[in-house]
């Protein structure tokens, strides 16, 4: 099977404002395969971003391949979709024409573009709030939106930044829950970023472990846990455990690297 994303040596460095160079990302091998939702986590500013933007096209490499369905990306690719951390939705337009807007600049006519989008604000539980504002939502609802806006175009890559992290623990199980339900079935490739290795695990068919910065990757897990799956009871499950042991045994390391790091640029 030809993966839908791959990597080889992918590396990207940025100038500094002293002039210097920051690697970010350094040598990264990675192959993510048709309908597999990948996790990718590591230390706080490790890199981890970047890859995701190297994946996107909205950063170019520095050196190494980065290929989206067996073609070198150049600029963003079609059937990518990518739901970030902060909110993207335009305050200004209605829940509506937020979620109809990914549509229409893809060329869809008006009306359609808005049919699609109602079906989606029903899919995510949102029906009835078409004509409601991003301020009169919840952080839970604008998040909702945010996933109504990801798929309505129906990617075939979905690309994630942290899109709970600022949610509280009730509300991000229960948005875990409503990504797994939505993304079940649709043949979607999913590469989600989370510093929440729980997160991680019970979303994800494989775990991969990034290192302190530069980012390289230090060892991927496969996730063998039975779908579907109900976040909050899988915590609860040995099996569970097991696996949070084994990958934090390994991103632990990584974790302490990173703080010392950071201690010594405070210092």
């Amino acid at each position: 099977m030809t993966p839908v994303v791959r990597l080889r040596n992918a590396t990207k460095r940025f100038p500094t404002a002293s002039g210097s160079v920051h690697t970010a990302v350094l040598d990264v091998d990675l192959d993510v395969e048709p309908g597999e939702f990948v996790a990718v986590v590591g230390p706080t500013g490790c890199g981890k971003s970047t890859t995701l933007s190297l994946i996107s096209g909205l950063a170019p490499p520095s050196d190494g391949i980065v290929e989206v369905g067996g073609t070198a990306v150049a600029g963003i690719p079609e059937g990518v979709g990518y739901m970030f951390q902060a909110d993207a939705q335009l305050p200004w337009r209605t829940v509506l024409a937020n979620v109809a807007s990914g549509p229409r600049w893809r060329g869809v006519d008006k009306a359609l573009a808005r049919e699609r989008a109602r079906e989606w604000i029903e899919r995510v539980g949102l029906a009835g709030f078409e004509d409601y504002f991003m301020h009169q939502l919840s952080g839970g609802m604008r998040k909702r939106v945010a996933l109504a806006q990801t798929l309505v175009t129906e990617p075939r890559i979905l690309l994630m930044d942290e899109p709970f992290s600022a949610l509280d623990v009730q509300t991000r199980a229960l948005m875990q829950d409503e990504l797994l339900r939505l993304w079940s079935g649709t043949g979607a490739a999913v590469v989600f970023v989370t510093h929440d290795l729980e997160e991680a695990i019970v979303l994800a068919d494989r775990v991969v472990v990034m290192t302190a910065g530069p980012a390289r990757i230090k060892q991927a897990f496969p996730i063998d846990l039975m779908r579907p799956r109900d976040v909050e009871e899988l915590r609860m499950t040995p099996e569970f455990v097991a696996v949070y042991r084994e990958i934090w045994s390994c991103l632990s390391s990584e974790v302490a690297v990173a703080r010392e790091k950071g201690a010594t640029r405070v210092a």
